[in-house]
């Protein structure tokens, strides 16, 4: 079977359109800007944000709560001094690595399906992104210094330790959030500009025509607008590719069993794209069932993103054996231990049921009519979004808890705190998400504009 993705100009030979045939420049303007700018927020969307923010609250209230008590609230111990945090730190900056990356990677490629997702794929990176960099602040035991880790000036010349890690994230988390925000506002821009234009109140127009920077849609604007957002997308495949790369680097550089790994690098980056994909699904079942986008956000686009996470799938089961094999034929005696304790250890049932989520779960998407379904498809990315965090957790419970000394080898147990910082950040990354869909368009409208004009031609 291949792997490859249906693009736009096979569409009328490889299925159904991603457009209505009758979809018009002013009916496509209208779907996608209507129900921000002339509709009220409907139902669902108030039900959804009555849920998401008490819950958004609780973040608030346990960060203020560690912040007064420190970080003996947490379950970390003298040996495994990375807990929770952390993985949920890995975990976050995965997702939020992935929306800039899904985006750049199908811009240059040319697979114009991309008009539907890219714009709430990069919204989802700056939400995750932002959460991500919470949590290596939280785990400092003296958080109100984090501006340690930059070299600002100083009269004690105190400068940060480069070979922490910390300091490799705190660069990686701020050039690539900064980046991706220029990269979402570039790409937004003539889309502002129609707000601007559709606005019925004038405080409206004033602030979109504000963002929108004068865009005119002039044939030069256009020229110089897809020249540097080409240039951008070339820019970030590489960016994206080292910041998680950097994360992986944190483990590998370290001197820990089961962390000297060569292949923690680009094993980082493609269970970034995996955990990504796997939210873009979540969020476009999400925006395609609340919004009724059925006409933009169609079963072909769930089929090709099914497509990406059944090849990641592949990558990452072939990562795993990789890593087992690599440390079985390494002959080391801490290697071969640490791996027996992921097989047969305390952790053995969440070990499992990580391969079960991440290697056998996407599996059901060999078959065509399940990658069509998207209830089934859903229930897949919700099963890879648990296993890719049971994966970031057993990457640092697993050796810790089975260092080199036996008598330094404890058990890690989580405490209150560890699960309101695990659970109370997804309803926060909801309420951003939320709020996103009330001001901005989800999708793109001048590149699904673009599309029907590319269908037209002979």
């Amino acid at each position: 079977m291949s792997l490859a993705i249906p693009s736009w100009r096979g569409a009328r030979e490889a299925g159904p359109p991603l457009l209505p045939e009758s979809a018009t420049d002013a009916s496509i303007t209208a779907m996608i800007a209507d129900p921000v700018l002339r509709g009220s927020a409907g139902r669902g969307w108030w039900i959804a944000m009555a849920c998401a923010a008490p819950l958004a609250l609780i973040t608030v209230i346990a960060i203020a709560r560690l912040f007064w008590s420190g970080i003996g609230l947490f379950g970390i111990n003298a040996t495994v001094v990375w807990g929770i945090p952390i993985a949920n730190y890995v975990w976050w900056i995965g997702i939020g690595n992935a929306g800039t990356l899904i985006s750049a990677l199908l811009l240059l490629t040319r697979q114009q399906w991309r008009a539907s997702i890219n714009r709430f794929a990069e919204a989802m990176t700056l939400f995750a992104v932002c959460i991500a960099g919470l949590f290596p602040i939280l785990h400092l035991g003296r958080p109100l210094y984090f501006y340690w880790l930059a070299p600002y000036p100083n009269t004690m010349t105190l400068w940060p330790q480069w070979r922490s890690a910390l300091v490799w994230d705190f660069w990686a988390i701020l050039s690539y959030l900064l980046f991706s925000i220029v990269f979402f506002y570039v790409g937004l821009i003539p889309d502002l500009a129609a707000f601007r234009d559709r606005s019925v109140s004038r405080r409206g127009r004033v602030i979109y025509g504000a963002f929108a920077l004068g865009w005119r849609g002039s044939a030069r604007q256009w020229r110089l607008h897809n020249v540097f957002y080409m240039a951008m997308a070339a820019i970030a495949v590489p960016l994206v590719c080292s910041v998680h790369s950097i994360v992986g680097l944190d483990f590998a550089a370290s001197l820990m069993p089961g962390w000297q790994e060569t292949i923690f690098p680009p094993y980082f980056v493609v269970g970034a794209m995996f955990s990504g994909f796997a939210m873009v699904v979540l969020l476009a079942a999400a925006i395609r069932w609340g919004f009724g986008f059925q006409n933009v956000l169609t079963v072909r686009h769930f089929e090709a993103m099914a497509l990406i996470i059944l090849a990641s799938s592949l990558i990452m089961t072939l990562s795993y054996a990789t890593e087992w094999f690599s440390g079985w034929y390494g002959g080391q005696a801490a290697e071969r231990g640490e791996i027996a304790f992921a097989f047969a250890g305390a952790y053995a049932p969440l070990f499992w049921l990580q391969l079960v989520c991440n290697c056998v779960a996407p599996q059901i998407l060999w078959w065509p009519r399940m990658r069509r379904n998207i209830s089934a498809l859903i229930a897949v990315s919700l099963a890879i979004l648990a296993g890719m965090w049971f994966e970031r957790i057993l990457i640092i419970w697993n050796t810790l808890s089975h260092g080199y000394l036996p008598s330094m080898r404890r058990l890690f147990v989580p405490t209150l705190e560890d699960w309101l910082l695990l659970i109370a950040p997804l309803s926060l990354f909801a309420m951003l998400f939320l709020i996103f869909l009330r001001l901005l368009p989800a999708i793109s409208i001048h590149e699904m504009r673009q599309l029907r004009h590319e269908r037209s031609r002979p």
